[in-house]
């Protein structure tokens, strides 16, 4: 066997990691290194990888610890049975590119995870060393996130969430019928036992937090998971069903769509040809609307086609107000909260905006444009002191013209 160096292991490592959607950093306590006390900083930046609600760019190390696994699932380019270069990591080397990679101002975090070897147990161990040897021997501040093995010793989790900022737990796939036909080595109910059990700790964690103040953080940016979108046959409103249930029973901070994208030497149950990425997006877009602006599931099912998926080429709140052309036009100066939201092309900073200015003075639809990103959109959907839409909203062509325009693409 050739001997692989460093460099040859982090290129198969962090390639084989890319499959992984849920590494955004988000919602973690901001630590410092000041006075000389430890290494590592989540406010600092460097090359971007992500962003945090709260503007931060966050530079992540993104790697496996092996990709090597004993597990077989169809949809992942690492199973067992896949013909693909192997390699793997010790717990020190990880560390220790971390720290390399963090003094040359290229990372601010890690997000480590990997395939099973040995056993789920050995490999929890082998993560959760890695993190011990940053934070312990290196003292180092810096976000780390831990995808945890929901096969492995819950005491196992447990102590993976007093080392890292977050956990996560990959649901994998939406229904439990697609989980057993496509990874027969996984278990809904044993995942959804340790995302249950998760969430108990981060829950018991922030209350001792509040009575003693020296208490141990457990993950304080919570837990998250993922999705694979187009691998089975779930439609959209399966899949944001399911979305919707994991924030209600567990809390989760973020749940991460990763569309299918067909492998080398593919197993012959996988569908031949990759969903649209714009429907990833469609399912993002969805989410938000389910978390910030106040949608139901049976909402995101209304603004749905008939086969359950949401339309490609405008955005599912949209298509909800164009299905429910009735709620509109909506007022500016007189709606509620929750009507201005419904409001297509008003996010809520906007609503915020127009709230906070309708106080003083009644808006006119300048107002409203200058409160706004852009007002084409939402013209047919209010009415204000100077405006009202008449017939426009009951258009037949106005899903036409509201559409964005197709763009031809470039060849080169």
């Amino acid at each position: 066997m050739v001997q692989q160096t460093l460099r040859q292991r982090l290129e198969i490592l962090a390639d084989a990691a890319k499959y992984d959607a849920s590494c955004a950093s988000s919602g973690t306590a901001k630590k410092n290194s000041l006075g000389g006390k430890g290494i590592g900083s989540t406010e600092g930046m460097g090359i971007c990888h992500a962003y945090a609600p709260d503007g931060r760019c966050i530079s992540l190390l993104k790697l496996l610890l092996t990709n090597h696994c004993i597990f077989d699932c169809h949809y992942c380019i690492n199973r067992k049975s896949s013909n693909v270069a192997r390699a793997r990591f010790t717990p020190q080397e990880v560390a220790d590119l971390t720290i390399s990679f963090y003094r040359r101002n290229y990372i601010e975090g890690l997000f480590l995870s990997s395939g099973i070897i040995k056993s789920a147990d050995h490999t929890m161990e082998q993560l959760i060393e890695t993190a011990r040897i940053l934070r312990e021997e290196h003292d180092f501040r810096g976000y780390i996130h831990l995808k945890t093995i929901p096969e492995a010793d819950a005491g196992l989790i447990r102590q993976a969430g007093l080392y890292a900022d977050r956990v996560s737990i990959n649901v994998e796939l939406p229904t439990s019928k697609g989980l057993q036909r496509l990874a027969p080595d996984k278990n809904e109910r044993q995942i959804e036992g340790a995302l249950a059990q998760t969430s108990a700790r981060i829950i018991e964690a922030k209350d001792e937090r509040k009575r003693f103040r020296h208490a141990p953080r457990f993950a304080p940016a919570g837990q998250s998971t993922q999705m694979i979108v187009g691998a089975d046959s779930a439609s959209d409103v399966d899949i944001v069903g399911k979305a919707s249930r994991l924030y209600g029973a567990f809390g989760l901070r973020r749940v991460y769509y990763s569309a299918f994208s067909p492998i080398p030497d593919a197993s012959a149950v996988l569908p031949l040809k990759r969903p649209p990425l714009l429907r990833e997006h469609r399912l993002y877009q969805s989410d938000w609307l389910l978390r910030f602006y106040g949608y139901g599931v049976e909402d995101v099912a209304n603004a749905a086609e008939a086969d359950g998926n949401l339309p490609l080429d405008i955005d599912p709140k949209l298509a909800w107000a164009l299905k429910f052309r009735g709620s509109f036009p909506v007022d500016v100066n007189r709606a509620a909260k929750e009507q201005l939201l419904r409001v297509p092309g008003l996010g809520t900073v906007a609503v915020k905006r127009i709230l906070a200015a309708r106080r003083h003075r009644r808006l006119r639809l300048d107002d409203v444009a200058r409160l706004t990103a852009s007002i084409a959109k939402v013209r047919p959907f209010i009415c204000t002191v100077d405006w009202r839409p008449t017939l426009l909203t009951d258009r037949a062509d106005l899903r036409a013209r509201l559409a964005p325009a197709a763009q031809q693409l470039e060849l080169f």
